[in-house]
C-alpha cells in the first residue's frame, strides 16, 4: 500500500513535533527543580496588569548553569529557570502559599529555539509533569521577554 507523499511528510512532521525536535516545543519537566538556587520570591496580586493568569506568588530557581548566567550575564545552553506560581491566602496577617497553578520554566538551547531567542518555553499545568501549557512553540512567553532582551530576555538578577 502506497501512502501519498502529504501523509508521509504529516506522520513525519507529528512524529518530530511529539518527540522534542521541532522547534520551540517540548522543553522538558525541571525535575529537582525546588534544590536549585532560590533566586527571588515575589507576589501580584489583584489588579496588577498580569493579574490573570500570574496572580499569585511566584518562586524563582536556577540550575547551576543558569546561576552562573546570573552572574556573568550571558547564558550556557542547559541554563534553565523555573518558575512556580502557587495560589494564596490571607489570613491573620499572613499570606501563605497555596495549590500551584503552575510550573513555568525556560531552558536555555541556542540551537533548538533560535525562533525564541535561544530560550524554550513551557508551562505545566498544576503538579503535572506532563500536562503542558505551552502551544504556541513559546511564542507568547517570548513575546513579554523581549523587553528584557538587554538580559538575553531574562527578567530576574540576582540579588547581590
Amino acid at each position: 500500500m502506497k501512502l501519498p507523499m502529504f501523509s508521509i511528510l504529516a506522520v513525519l512532521m507529528l512524529s518530530l513535533a511529539n518527540s522534542g525536535f521541532a522547534e520551540g516545543i517540548d522543553a522538558p519537566y525541571p525535575e529537582g527543580y525546588r534544590s536549585w538556587f532560590h533566586v527571588k520570591t515575589m507576589l501580584i496580586e489583584p489588579g496588577h496588569p498580569l493579574e490573570n493568569p500570574f496572580q499569585g506568588i511566584h518562586h524563582v530557581y536556577a540550575n547551576p548553569k543558569a546561576v552562573k548566567g546570573l552572574n556573568t550575564g550571558t547564558y550556557a545552553n542547559g541554563a534553565v529557570f523555573a518558575f512556580d506560581l502557587l495560589k494564596y491566602t490571607e489570613k491573620d496577617l499572613t499570606v501563605q502559599e497555596g495549590e500551584r497553578k503552575l510550573l513555568g520554566i525556560m531552558h536555555k538551547d541556542t540551537n533548538r529555539y533560535s525562533s525564541t531567542g535561544g530560550w524554550g518555553f513551557e508551562g505545566f499545568a498544576g503538579d503535572s509533569k506532563t500536562r503542558r501549557l505551552v502551544n504556541d512553540g513559546g511564542q507568547s512567553c517570548f513575546a513579554c521577554h523581549t523587553s528584557e532582551s538587554n538580559n538575553d530576555f531574562v527578567f530576574s538578577q540576582i540579588r547581590k
